[in-house]
């Protein structure tokens, strides 16, 4: 990075060292928090100077305006926390049968239940084990920046331990409740492990307790966990996601962001690849006044395939970033990425990604796309797709389009007598209808779609 020396470490109120001693746990996982939180706060914040960081709003974010959630109340070892709302439970059932469920509200697992035997699927809190999950940390490599703050303040990491061999039925269900109103930060941390030669699939979703996918959903009757949520109040939500995928094993999996109009999300999700392993991934981002997703997937067995999908919707003022690593480190291993939004009102988009192949990485093949649509003047995307190729007997492709909607089939469409709003929502519904169909998952796919359509819908209803 770029500048870092120029800067100073922060000196912060809320995210301490000392504020994360407050978080019960086993030693080891207290151990791990309180030098993370250290390393944080002895490095400088990161800024829109640093190539990473360009074109974000990072220089806005003031984290004094947080408190982390968990510090000097009540945690996990205390018990379960509160239960999930009626809301909660209509979302879970939307998204069709799964094999195993957890559901934590402000970071703190609330739910954890499963359909199939504990040696084919265990679920459960990492604080739980004698000593630390082998992939805990391990994934994401040299921790950084909101990483490490993740890291101090996770209340309660989860674990996905898919079994060796196993082959679930439907997919594992992991929900993150946000409830806990203006200022509030949580920090979602979960470990996936899929097993040599497993198939499985995990739904992994974050959402405000009054926005984004539940807010159609029936009235809430149970009673209010712990703090009242303000659905307008900001809130700072950093997830970070570790998937393992095990040699021959197949992982889809799928990320669904729906925080409130004025949440900031700063998230992180990584994965290792093994031979012959296949992970299909896709990313759903709908909410948020910033949100980032940062995504690092590393093949390092031979012959390992990744598809990278993301469809998202900026509106009003929204900035909706998206940083990728499609990193190859082994022979004829392959990736295949394909982002696609599109951004109305003031909203911005950003796309960065990256195609590294290593030596000794031959016969790679990697592919990244990104297609924008403008749909108002006041809005605006930035596309910037990279290669950085050390091998010579690869094959590497990287391209972007930003543009408004085609005035050809807009004409198309009114000269048939479709009113001008309409014919925009056709096209873009029809934009989002392809990369909509690739949701790995059956049981979620219309669930993504009718969110895609219903936010694209909006746009000048």
């Amino acid at each position: 990075m770029t500048g870092l020396a120029a800067r100073e470490a922060p000196v912060l109120s809320t995210f301490t060292p000392s504020s994360a001693g407050d978080l019960i746990g086993p030693p080891w996982l207290r151990r791990r928090r309180l030098a993370a939180a250290e390393e944080f706060a002895s490095a400088p914040l990161p800024s829109e100077k640093d190539e990473v960081w360009r074109y974000s709003r990072i220089d806005q974010l003031d984290l004094d305006r947080f408190r982390p959630a968990g510090t000097g109340s009540a945690g996990p070892a205390d018990g379960p926390g509160p239960s999930p709302s009626d809301r909660v439970r209509s979302l879970v059932s939307s998204l069709g049968p799964h094999s195993g469920l957890m559901v934590t509200i402000d970071g703190v697992l609330a739910t954890v239940a499963g359909s199939v035997g504990d040696d084919v699927l265990t679920l459960g809190r990492a604080a739980e084990w004698p000593d630390a999950p082998s992939e805990l940390g391990a994934v994401v490599g040299d921790p950084r920046d909101f990483v490490l703050l993740n890291e101090a303040f996770a209340v309660d990491p989860l674990v996905v331990d898919i079994a060796a061999g196993a082959d679930l039925p439907d997919p594992v269900v992991v929900v993150h409740v946000v409830v806990g109103g203006d200022g509030t930060a949580v920090f979602p941390r979960t470990v996936i492990r899929a097993g040599a030669g497993s198939r499985a699939g995990v739904i992994e979703v974050v959402v405000d307790v009054d926005a984004g996918l539940l807010a159609g959903l029936p009235a809430d009757t149970s009673p209010a966990p712990r703090v009242a949520a303000q659905a307008d109040g900001a809130q700072l939500v950093v997830p970070v996601s570790e998937i393992s995928v095990a040699d021959d094993a197949e992982l889809a999996y799928v990320s669904v962001q729906a925080l409130g109009p004025r949440s900031w999300q700063l998230s992180h999700q990584a994965s290792t690849i093994g031979a012959r392993a296949t992970l299909d991934s896709f990313a759903v981002a709908l909410g948020g006044s910033y949100a980032r997703l940062r995504t690092d997937s590393a093949l390092r067995g031979e012959s390992g395939t990744s598809r990278l999908r993301a469809a998202f919707i900026g509106r009003d003022d929204q900035m909706l970033d998206f940083r990728t690593l499609q990193d190859h480190l082994a022979p004829r291993t392959t990736s295949d990425l394909l982002f696609m939004g599109a951004v109305a009102d003031r909203a911005h988009s950003v796309y960065s990604g990256l195609i590294r192949v290593r030596r000794g990485a031959v016969r790679s093949d990697a592919v990244q796309t990104n297609h924008n649509l403008v749909l108002d003047e006041g809005a605006h995307a930035d596309s910037v797709p990279n290669l950085d190729i050390e091998e010579n007997d690869v094959r590497c492709s990287h391209g972007s389009t930003v543009g408004p909607v085609d005035e050809e089939q807009r004409y198309y469409l009114e000269s048939r007598g479709i009113e001008p709003g309409m014919a925009e929502r056709l096209i873009v519904g029809g934009f989002f209808a392809d990369i909509a169909a690739q949701v790995p998952m059956a049981g979620i796919r219309p669930t993504v779609a009718r969110a895609l359509a219903d936010r694209s819908g909006a746009h000048g209803a």
